[in-house]
């Protein structure tokens, strides 16, 4: 992912752009550069310097937006979440009245498709948040929270004869976002998308049974 991903560079020079757009251009420009870094060469290394050469933001501009490294990485994981959630959201959206199965489908696509374009996003997402100490780990389990509360907003069909236990959400959420951050932290996101039928099964089997989530998987 490019750090300058969706935004632009301003240009050298006047330009007559406000101050509050110049302000929040740059911010993007750091957050972006920052999750870029983390990525390339991990936290450790992702220096002010290196998050300001990425953005093409000064040092001292810098500060003017965070008041650490730190402060800007939470900005970053926030923004990461945030977006992955709208990118979940917009997908179930899209399945509109049609059967839970196929908001489940549309969903794990998108955050595969999403992950892989963009290893970056998804390296902080999955694997950065659990490194960052207690105040990201936090925020990390609050993600998983919320996509928790996404999934049941999806309301899953009730199977007769069949009791789903109370835990299964938050178990099928954090089991994708474990299988996935050990792909991240091994380098392999091209491949991402291979793992939709594996992953949409395992979501469906939990709720519809192993035989029906078989079915509707082979159907595509």
């Amino acid at each position: 992912m490019d750090a300058d991903r969706g935004i632009e560079r301003l240009p050298r020079g006047r330009h007559g752009l406000s101050p509050e757009f110049v302000a929040q251009n740059q911010r993007q420009r750091l957050i972006n550069g920052l999750t870029q870094g983390l990525y390339e060469v991990g936290y450790q290394k992702t220096t002010v310097s290196l998050i300001g050469e990425r953005a093409a933001v000064s040092k001292s501009d810098f500060y003017k937006h965070f008041e650490s490294k730190d402060d800007c990485f939470v900005a970053a994981y926030d923004a990461a979440i945030d977006r992955i959630r709208g990118q979940l959201v917009a997908a179930c959206e899209k399945a509109g009245t049609q059967p839970w199965s196929q908001h489940m489908s549309n969903a794990i696509e998108a955050l595969l498709e999403l992950f892989a374009a963009e290893p970056a996003l998804a390296s902080i997402a999955l694997v950065e948040g659990l490194r960052a100490g207690r105040g990201v780990y936090d925020r990390y389990q609050a993600a998983i929270e919320s996509f928790v509360e996404l999934m049941k907003q999806a309301e899953p069909p009730a199977v007769e004869g069949t009791q789903v236990p109370e835990a299964t959400d938050e178990a099928i959420v954090g089991g994708i976002a474990a299988m996935l951050g050990r792909r991240v932290l091994a380098g392999e996101t091209d491949d991402l998308t291979e793992l939709f039928p594996e992953i949409l099964e395992f979501v469906l089997g939990a709720y519809l049974g192993a035989e029906e989530a078989r079915r509707i998987v082979s159907a595509g």
